[in-house]
């Protein structure tokens, strides 16, 4: 049987959970419970703001309230592991933002503990859980574009004064902040292909970290993968699937509005497009999944299981290692 109204708390009270309290109070069947800042001032004002009953100065005081069915986390990366441990050690389920961890290794010890607690884990990926992933699904799978040849996509903001993404000890760079997202828009199309052959550049700033790069990949069936991402400037920020009899283009792979698709024997104009919008903010569909998880008591949600996670995480290792970045107290 399903709950009737789920209580979620936020922990943290940034950009990112305002917005994520915002589309909690657009929602049904969940609530705004609490909030918890280092500073309890903070807190106050982010609950004044958001009608949020309960603000917590301390994480773990809000972690002891009875009433929190599921926390979602919007502090900094490198602080994302210490965060959801203390959450699953006190039996809250939690929705993490991404990136997930600052590398493989501590994700899997957060998979660990959830696994033994049976608590849900989600990583805040927004764009696995948008309707518009499930609408390129079947187009592919339609043989609207023939066999997939070719994947590219760009993701560029103009953030590099951001102290989060150029000081490395924060989780800092653009491979978790920016990558990410093309990364996650590649596997979504790929789905379990394997990758055979890497390739790339980075652009380091004085303390380490990865403020431009362009990632390059090889799938075993020979399907091509480019991708860039600059914190430096704005793009375009598209992406597209080729494929031998069309393609597929998406107008933004981190907040996609657009989909259109061309096939070459139909001349230049679109033979398809398609127009999405959000009943909230967009973030509400990665609630909705938590919430489905929780009351089938599942730890793992299906639209971002752990595997995909720990392969994001992968990927991300594997190209910094190339790059000579290390995050937070790496060694």
């Amino acid at each position: 049987m399903e709950k009737e109204k789920f209580n979620i708390g936020i922990l943290g009270a940034g950009k990112i959970c305002r917005k994520m309290a915002k589309t909690i109070n657009m929602m049904e069947g969940c609530t705004l419970h609490a909030v918890a800042a280092r500073d309890v001032e903070r807190a106050r004002t982010f609950a004044r703001e958001f009608g949020i009953p309960n603000a917590y100065g301390s994480y773990r005081e809000f972690l002891q309230d009875p009433e929190i069915d599921l926390v979602y986390i919007g502090t900094i990366t490198s602080l994302h592991k210490e965060h959801m441990i203390m959450c699953l050690e006190n039996g809250k389920n939690v929705l993490c933002e991404k990136s997930f961890t600052v590398n493989r290794k501590e994700a899997e010890e957060v998979f660990s503990l959830a696994r033994d607690r049976h608590l849900l884990v989600a990583e805040a990926i927004w764009t696995r859980y948008m309707p518009y992933r499930k609408k390129i699904d079947e187009m592919v799978a339609s043989g609207a574009i023939g066999r997939i040849t070719s994947i590219t996509a760009n993701l560029a903001y103009r953030i590099s004064d951001v102290p989060r993404i150029w000081d490395p000890s924060m989780g800092g760079g653009v491979m978790l902040d920016l990558s990410v997202y093309p990364i996650n828009f590649a596997l979504m199309v790929l789905g379990d292909r394997k990758i055979k052959e890497y390739s790339g550049c980075c652009v380091k700033n004085e303390l380490g970290a990865d403020m431009k790069e362009t990632l390059n990949f090889v799938t075993e069936d020979d399907i091509q993968v480019s991708m860039f991402t600059d914190s430096h400037t704005d793009s375009d920020r598209r992406g597209m699937i080729y494929g031998e009899t069309g393609y597929i283009e998406i107008d933004n792979i981190n907040d996609p509005s657009l989909l259109s698709l061309h096939q070459f024997d139909s001349g230049p104009a679109p033979v398809e497009t398609i127009h999405f919008t959000h009943s909230a903010t967009g973030f509400e569909y990665q609630v909705e999944s938590c919430m489905k998880a929780i009351s089938e008591k599942k730890t793992e949600v299906d639209d971002m299981p752990w595997s995909e996670t720990l392969r994001v995480m992968s990927i991300m290792d594997h190209y910094r290692s190339m790059f000579g970045v290390r995050l937070s107290d790496e060694s």
